[in-house]
């Protein structure tokens, strides 16, 4: 794709305040479908940004700009770690809704349909996609169908950010499932994409956000307040990393070669999963390690206590967030027996608290 780029010699021009327009195109395509009702019906603001910290950071001056004073952010407990400084830093109000449960290692379902179910009218909640940050814990599509019915009866407002289309399951049609049966029930509502990850392309800060109106007539009225808050943040955004991105997404050979790609990433990153849950009951670790395989993405909750972790790091040079969070992707098929036998020493050597 940057061969390509290259011999079209183009220029070095700015791009539009909102980017690339066909960049756009694809990108609201990819996470929304081509056949979306809220395409065909050009209901669809779409703005480029500085990846996805910057489109989270152009919907919250949205959302401080235009939505009533004392609106609040429903935030997931836990989260990525950069969501509460972005909020904050617009301005806006966060607060947490229950999320992973320490004791199985997943969903508390319960405890988030609860939280949900008492949060104000207007509230906005933001949702992670797929392959939840730091999780690794997603709902199931019935579970998103209970979230969303909960949501339209309580009036409110998705915030999606999709960081890894494509990089959970190696299908990008799969991964952006929750967002377009959101848009298929008539939300309103607003969807941040990355590039990071899925194309690699993390020095070049390409990413996106939409917003899903309820008529077209909305449009050009939030695309001239996106453009605002874009021109004030950074004048405009960078060229190169939306060329790399429509130029595969619009080649039918480069689009097939990134499919194949996304596949064998992770592919490998499952085979990792399976690989660790199988070291770890071939060295008898005590407690249950299903949760390593249920979880998806790149990284895995694994339960290990704070004071495990730090054995783990210091007796055994094994680097992890002191919360237990590992980097899957990280893992190989040599070092996975060496990581195993660490944490069965660490669990045998310290009582677990969540397994």
């Amino acid at each position: 794709a940057e061969q390509r780029i290259l011999d079209a010699n183009l220029n070095k021009e700015y791009l539009p305040i909102d980017g690339d327009a066909d960049f756009n195109r694809l990108t609201a395509e990819l996470i929304l479908g081509k056949e979306s009702p809220a395409i065909k019906e050009n209901r669809v603001s779409v703005c480029q940004s500085l990846s996805g910290t910057g489109a989270l950071r152009l919907t919250a001056g949205l959302i401080a700009g235009f939505f009533p004073k004392g609106t609040t952010i429903l935030i997931s407990n836990p989260t990525w770690g950069n969501h509460k400084g972005i909020i904050g830093a617009a301005g806006l109000t966060w607060h947490e809704y229950r999320y992973y449960d320490a004791g199985t290692n997943g969903l508390d379902f319960a405890g988030m349909k609860a939280d949900l179910q008492v949060a104000p009218i207007g509230t906005v909640v933001l949702l992670h996609a797929v392959a939840h940050n730091p999780t690794g814990v997603d709902p199931t599509r019935e579970q998103w169908t209970e979230i969303a019915n909960i949501m339209k009866e309580r009036q409110l407002i998705p915030w999606f950010d999709c960081a890894y289309q494509g990089y959970a399951s190696g299908d990008p049609e799969a991964d952006a499932w929750s967002v377009r049966f959101f848009v298929e029930q008539g939300f309103e509502m607003f969807v941040c994409q990355s590039y990071s990850k899925n194309f690699g392309l993390y020095n070049e800060r390409i990413g996106a956000v939409e917003v899903v109106c309820k008529s077209p007539e909305t449009v050009p009225r939030v695309q001239s307040q996106l453009k605002t808050l874009a021109r004030q943040m950074y004048s405009n955004p960078p060229s190169h990393g939306a060329r790399i991105v429509k130029t595969v997404l619009s080649c039918p050979e480069l689009h097939a070669e990134w499919l194949a790609e996304l596949r064998g990433m992770s592919g490998r990153i499952i085979r990792m999963r399976d690989e660790l849950l199988a070291a770890l009951k071939e060295n008898d670790c005590p407690g249950d390690w299903s949760h390593i395989t249920s979880q998806i993405g790149m990284f895995s909750y694994t339960g290990l206590s704070r004071e495990q972790c730090d054995a783990m790091m210091n007796d055994h040079h094994i680097y992890m967030t002191k919360d237990g969070r590992i980097s899957m992707a990280s893992l190989s098929t040599s070092t996975v027996p060496t990581v195993a036998a660490a944490i069965r020493d660490v669990v045998k050597r310290f009582s677990p608290a969540k397994l």
